[in-house]
């Protein structure tokens, strides 16, 4: 909960479990708490999760202004029974928080930005019309903000995204309303920083029915550390695309179908891939120009031989058929990595580039799983491997920032048991690791093998 939100609820029960009879001050408390309310409609934002205690707090703060003119008080009896409707008020506001997305380690600020990419090379082949494919990217890079540069939203557009979220996990469309007060510790097009050198360049493939901002800090965590990071929002793949236009695209579910044969369902799996695979090689091939333009929004500031690459689940997939069929890739990393679309071709031979994969205990669990089974034939052809981790505790989501929607994230099947907190230390340690070893060559200190550091994850 936010300090106002965490406020109006304590003065109310300050004034409730006070011994009677109460001084005057002590009597002001439940009007103190129905302005803190207003004021927290104009700075921190209404939201309706707060409703019961924005009732409770107008109740209590016209009842004590009539008592105090009355020189009367709130009877004993009633605030102690009041009390436990307090408890309850609030208990909804912090099951369901605003979510915060943690500060970065690093030592530089970030900036972040969106735009629109349309490879005309490509064809669109999930909307039914003979179109170029489009697709959204969000970056994010070191950056020297301004004073009139903003935190950026978690989620641009959540009204669109919220409702679409909301129904993935089967709440009602409201449900998530509130993302759209989520801020991140990114400004929004701050001005890049001048770097002693380029910035190596790590981009992000999110999983089906996600989207580009999904995992923001992890993104921020990369470019406070010196890295440019683009995130693509695959169309038709993401639960949602929503373009400068206003045009607004949704998942097809026809793309990854259901309940279909296995031969068919790879078939469509694969196709999917490269569509994407060839989203983040259009990306490159844009940021080469911005690049090498001296137009270019990113004028001689990144680093095109230091080049990473990572995805979950499906992305993940992408990101390893990208990096076997594409040598930009320098290296690559797979968080729960969907292997079904990648093609037999890559998974034969392997990849070349230095490889590390993290895995979920619940993926990891279902040894039997056609997924684990071609895992393991293609991590066998791995030139370059750092090998595979398990984090215990962990489910699918784990890899994402969803779980930070909710302290009941793991009722809501988006997370497995160990606490958000450690799981972020974790993913974030050996990410930002793995990037700094293999595209700009610090020694390692956590692929050894010995795992003292965090005693929850294990080799798969």
């Amino acid at each position: 909960m936010r300090p106002l939100e965490i406020t109006i609820p304590l003065l109310l029960a300050f004034y409730l479990l006070w011994r009677h009879p109460r001084q005057l001050t002590v009597r002001l408390l439940p009007l103190l708490a129905l302005i803190l309310t207003l004021i927290h409609f104009f700075i921190e934002g209404y939201r309706w999760q707060m409703m019961p205690l924005y009732a409770l707090a107008s109740l209590l703060g016209i009842s004590s202004l009539i008592r105090i003119s009355n020189q009367a008080d709130w009877p004993a009896a009633a605030s102690y029974l009041t009390v436990i409707l307090l408890a309850v008020s609030t208990a909804l506001p912090a099951l369901l928080p605003v979510p915060k997305i943690p500060s970065p380690s690093g030592p530089l600020q970030v900036g972040t930005s969106s735009f629109q990419l349309t490879d005309e090379s490509r064809r669109e082949i999930y909307s039914g019309k003979d179109e170029a494919r489009s697709f959204m990217v969000q970056v994010w890079y070191p950056a020297n903000p301004r004073p009139e540069n903003k935190h950026a939203e978690w989620m641009s557009h959540s009204e669109i995204f919220s409702p679409a979220i909301s129904t993935f996990l089967k709440m009602p469309p409201f449900f998530l309303d509130h993302l759209a007060l989520a801020k991140t510790p990114a400004y929004l097009d701050a001005p890049m920083a001048d770097g002693n050198q380029p910035y190596p360049i790590i981009l992000f493939s999110h999983g089906w029915d996600g989207f580009n901002a999904q995992n923001s800090g992890q993104m921020i965590e990369l470019a406070s550390h010196g890295y440019f990071v683009a995130s693509i929002n695959h169309t038709y793949g993401a639960i949602a695309t929503v373009f400068p236009n206003g045009k607004i695209v949704l998942n097809n579910p026809d793309a990854l179908p259901e309940g279909v044969p296995d031969d068919e369902y790879e078939i469509a799996a694969r196709k999917l891939v490269d569509q994407w695979a060839g989203d983040l090689a259009y990306t490159l091939d844009i940021l080469g120009l911005q690049s090498s333009s001296i137009r270019g929004s990113f004028y001689s500031k990144l680093d095109f031989n230091r080049i990473g690459v990572y995805g979950h689940s499906t992305g993940g997939g992408a990101a390893i058929q990208f990096c076997g069929t594409d040598n930009r890739c320098q290296a690559v990393l797979g968080m729960d990595p969907f292997m079904r679309p990648v093609s037999a071709q890559v998974i034969e031979n392997g990849l070349p580039q230095p490889a590390f994969f993290m895995f979920s205990q619940g993926w990891a669990d279902d040894v039997d799983s056609r997924n684990n089974y071609l895992f393991n034939q293609f991590h066998s052809s791995v030139n370059d491997g750092f090998g595979a981790i398990v984090i215990n505790g962990t489910r699918h989501y784990d890899f994402s920032d969803l779980p930070l929607l909710s302290p009941i994230a793991p009722q809501l099947g988006l997370k497995g048991p160990l606490k958000g907190t450690r799981v972020v230390e974790i993913i974030n340690a050996y990410l930002l690791e793995f990037f700094e070893t293999t595209l700009k060559g610090n020694p390692s200190r956590l692929f050894d093998g010995k795992f003292a550091n965090f005693p929850e994850v294990k080799l798969k």
